[in-house]
């Protein structure tokens, strides 16, 4: 599979057999200015109804929208949604979000969405084994670098790709990736936005992809 980062949240995930899955699509505006997203898909996840996370519209080739926590197939990938918060007032503040996982040639994906707060232990258990984990480090609207690498430390997955900081693209008030990579060992950063991954040949212990959008 190849995973190219679009920015922010949104990612293009494709499968060997051409199957593309995107992720989060964003509106440019607003602190975003990223480039408008001009790739098709046959699917579509969107965490929550912000309007950095929720623009399908711009999205071609008449995908199938993703959205809430039922199990649903597309073109041979199932997904499955896992309710949890934007925040760690049970949504009081910024409502809910959903965590997605689905597999894509044998590589199974987890994208956390805005997740605002610590995973249960029982969250965790639900999730079960990631091999590909995409996870918000900036934090202020999300979790930050100290939670996100908690998570990462309680799923373990093969590849992390951290997501939704702060780069010459984004404005909004959140931290840079160098915080959540701080004293990390194992960071490969890739020159362009694209990486692709094959299940056969994933690392043993996990290894942080820093993408360039």
């Amino acid at each position: 599979m190849k995973i190219k980062w679009l920015g922010h949240s949104s990612f293009l995930i494709t499968s060997s057999s051409g199957v593309r899955v995107i992720t989060d699509p964003y509106t440019v505006g607003g602190g975003l200015s990223y480039g408008p997203i001009q790739e098709s898909a046959e699917a579509v996840t969107v965490s929550h109804d912000h309007g950095d996370h929720n623009n399908p519209s711009a999205v071609g080739g008449k995908p199938v929208i993703i959205k809430g926590t039922l199990s649903q197939e597309v073109k041979g990938i199932k997904f499955q949604g896992f309710p949890v918060f934007h925040d760690e007032s049970k949504g009081k503040d910024r409502g809910t979000d959903t965590i997605y996982t689905f597999t894509v040639d044998k590589v199974r994906v987890c994208h956390m969405g805005d997740l605002g707060h610590p995973l249960t232990d029982q969250q965790v258990k639900d999730i079960g084994a990631i091999d590909l984990l995409l996870i918000p480090v900036g934090g202020f609207f999300t979790i930050d670098a100290t939670k996100a690498t908690r998570i990462c430390e309680q799923l373990k997955p093969k590849i992390v790709i951290p997501m939704h900081y702060k780069t010459p693209k984004c404005g909004y008030p959140i931290a840079g990736v160098e915080e959540f990579l701080r004293g990390k060992t194992g960071v490969r950063r890739v020159e362009g936005s694209e990486v692709e991954l094959r299940a056969g040949s994933l690392p043993s212990r996990t290894e942080i992809v820093v993408l360039n959008p």
